[in-house]
């Protein structure tokens, strides 16, 4: 799909934040926005980069990374289509606070500061929607932060392996049963080695919980896991 062949306006429409904006003004900043491409593994910021962009996902997924002081990589969240990233420094005009990377081959729409900021001005309920997304961040941010600091392993491996494979909002579909992600990778999601997380899959795989079969992750009793994970 080339530039073109993107529908800015509407894709501005589908995202959750852009929906606060009448027909005209997402007219007038689809006007000003670029379409990018970017291939699975690229870099599309790195943190501590000067921010002056905001980004909307047309097609594929980026993942939010970010370096421990020890030197961990740790995968902070996964955006998928219709989401969008880079607001922080976009809005403060400050350094980027993560590196996000493109886990897929991906399509994005990029919003420059300066027109978005101008529609900013025009339009409070478009204010509003980036505020509620940023608390929407940082209450994610602090669930994270309780679970490293307080759950244990199992519980932690637990809820991450239901939260990625929930259904999106709004969507008829039932739950994924399966993951293609590494080990190497949900062990950055939650802060911990990929030995110790290897250790639990296989409790879990000899207690029938999952399996884990030519590079999938299966869950068999999602029951079992949500009782792990202390789901109501």
């Amino acid at each position: 799909m080339s530039e073109s062949d993107v529908n800015k306006e509407k894709l501005l429409g589908q995202s959750l934040v852009f929906k606060a904006l009448d027909q005209q003004a997402r007219q007038d900043l689809a006007a000003f926005a670029l379409v990018k491409s970017y291939a699975a593994g690229d870099v599309i910021f790195n943190m501590g980069s000067v921010g002056q962009s905001m980004m909307a996902i047309a097609e594929g997924t980026v993942r939010v990374e970010v370096v421990t002081p020890g030197g961990r990589d740790v995968i902070l969240s996964e955006l998928r289509a219709g989401d969008v990233f880079g607001e922080i420094a976009l809005l403060d005009g400050g350094e980027r606070s993560a590196t996000v990377r493109a886990a897929s081959n991906c399509k994005l729409v990029v919003l420059e500061r300066r027109s978005l900021l101008d529609v900013l001005q025009r339009n409070p309920a478009l204010s509003i929607q980036l505020i509620e997304l940023l608390c929407q961040r940082v209450r994610r941010s602090d669930a994270r932060m309780l679970e490293i600091a307080f759950m244990d392993l199992p519980t932690r491996l637990a809820r991450l392996l239901l939260r990625l494979t929930v259904a999106p909002p709004a969507s008829p579909e039932t739950p994924a049963r399966r993951l293609s992600l590494s080990q190497s990778e949900l062990a950055k999601m939650i802060g911990i080695t990929r030995e110790n997380l290897n250790r639990c899959l296989r409790k879990w795989q000899e207690a029938q919980l999952i399996d884990l079969k030519d590079g999938w992750l299966i869950l068999r009793d999602r029951a079992g896991l949500e009782a792990l994970a202390g789901a109501e």
